[in-house]
């Protein structure tokens, strides 16, 4: 592990040197990629694209590592993680867990490992990064990756409010950097089939979208009490909280000791909205997509939902609906069910499921084998993470960029707000702001301490 000459991790300082950033006190070098030349069946080594992979957990393992490590474009350059055990995986540890359980075991590359992230950011030879840790450091992680010059591929949900999005969506602009919301659904082939038939106007006129989202943890398993416990000594506790308030120490406030099943951090408010912003980003990106509302947002929201009692360590909104009205009239309706995708126009609905056995299902039924014509809409499917590095290579922008994360991520958002308030709001979608409602106006924003870019 790489020693870092900069001083240690501090709140204190890392608001600072945010801040200045921000004030463009950072005067960063902008350069493009060695790597971003060529690409054919065998890459020289001077030609691929090097990533840092910052996150070690389940979802790295699983599905980012993998995909990264088998392309022959690109090679992996640096792990890190807070948490020591996990930046010393191995290829026999996964082999116990992911080799069993879901048939994926990846091979892991020996190369440099980094606690600090910021150590990352700093090398030279470092084209992208691939940002897989919890929510509440999405933003000023991707903030700052994009000042350092590299390019950046993260996970959904890309933010904690409105107005982290908006900044990150202005400062990758800003830097001309190539960005890639990481989720997936872009790339099965029913939601891609769904959105192109729709796009092309096989079921008429457009009206109402439903998608539904698994129910989160809060539903099916109670709230753990509080326990208080010792930090473990592999992990850096005070960097894994980052931007977010100082909370004391607790196994399920975090992720289980040395192991690699879902971390309770995803049912916790200061880390995590919960499945109203992780799940709905997935189904309602695919709504945004076909409503070609992807760089917009609706004008109108409400809706409903249920909260653990208060003082519970889980504290997500785990059952919930809400509704979404935009200028052309337009309705999303987004709700606690099972995954899918539901479009219904005046000629007939088309509807995409994620698992089960029927993953395509519409009527009239014939409409699915309706081909899409030379001169009609035609979507590139492709993996996304094969987009990004597709992206990277020719500058290019991908298929879901910062501001159509940024406008999915929203619509969470706003149907949290509504929830949370109990009444309907008009919304603004080009000022993103609300109509005439400053209480609900103060919510787009994380509350002071909460994130360095906090307005």
């Amino acid at each position: 592990m790489s020693p870092r000459a900069k001083a240690p991790w501090n709140r204190r300082c890392f608001l600072k040197q945010a801040l200045a950033a921000s004030a463009g006190a950072l005067a960063l070098p902008q350069w493009i990629p060695a790597s971003a030349l060529g690409l054919g069946e065998s890459v020289a080594p001077s030609n691929r694209i090097t990533v840092g992979m910052i996150g070690v957990g389940r979802q790295v393992l699983a599905y980012n590592l993998p995909f990264f490590i088998s392309q022959p474009d690109c090679e992996i350059v640096a792990l890190c993680d807070v948490d020591r055990w996990r930046l010393e995986v191995t290829e026999e540890r996964t082999a116990s867990y992911y080799g069993e359980k879901k048939n994926r075991c990846p091979k892991i590359p020996q190369c440099p490992r980094h606690v600090d992230f910021r150590e990352v950011l700093d090398r030279q030879d470092v084209d992208a990064v691939m940002i897989s840790t919890p929510d509440h450091w999405h933003v000023p992680m991707s903030v700052m990756a994009v000042r350092a010059g590299k390019d950046v591929c993260c996970e959904k949900p890309l933010t904690r409010s409105i107005a982290e999005g908006r900044l990150l969506s202005d400062e990758v602009a800003k830097h001309q950097r190539v960005f890639r919301t990481d989720s997936e659904f872009r790339s099965l082939p029913q939601f891609h089939r769904a959105v192109e038939l729709v796009r092309n106007g096989r079921i008429g006129k457009l009206h109402t979208i439903r998608t539904g989202v698994p129910y989160g943890g809060g539903r099916s398993q109670a709230s753990p009490p509080y326990v208080k416990m010792p930090v473990p000594e592999e992990l850096n506790y005070d960097l894994w909280q980052g931007p977010a308030p100082v909370k004391p120490y607790t196994q399920d406030r975090v992720h289980r000791v040395k192991d690699y099943e879902r971390p309770g951090w995803m049912n916790i408010r200061d880390y995590c909205d919960g499945m109203i912003l992780n799940w709905t980003t997935h189904l309602n990106d695919i709504a945004q997509w076909g409503n070609h509302s992807d760089r917009t947002g609706p004008v109108a929201v409400e809706g409903h939902g249920k909260f653990p009692p208060p003082g519970s360590l889980w504290d997500v909104c785990f059952e919930f609906e809400f509704t979404c009205t935009y200028a052309n009239g337009v309705r999303l309706i987004c709700k606690t069910e099972s995954p899918y995708t539901r479009f219904e126009g005046e000629e007939g609905w088309i509807q995409a499921n994620f698992g089960g056995a029927e993953t395509l299902v519409a009527e009239p039924k014939s409409l699915l084998g309706s081909p899409i014509g030379p001169n009609e809409l035609h979507f590139p499917l492709l993996h996304e993470k094969r987009d990004f590095l597709n992206a990277v290579k020719t500058r290019g922008q991908t298929l879901a960029d910062a501001e159509v994360g940024h406008r999915t991520a929203s619509l969470g958002h706003l149907g949290h707000i509504a929830i949370q308030l109990g009444r309907k709001l008009a919304f603004d979608p080009d000022q993103e702001r609300f109509v005439g409602d400053e209480e609900a106006n103060k919510r787009l924003a994380l509350p002071a301490g909460r994130s360095p870019w906090a307005v």
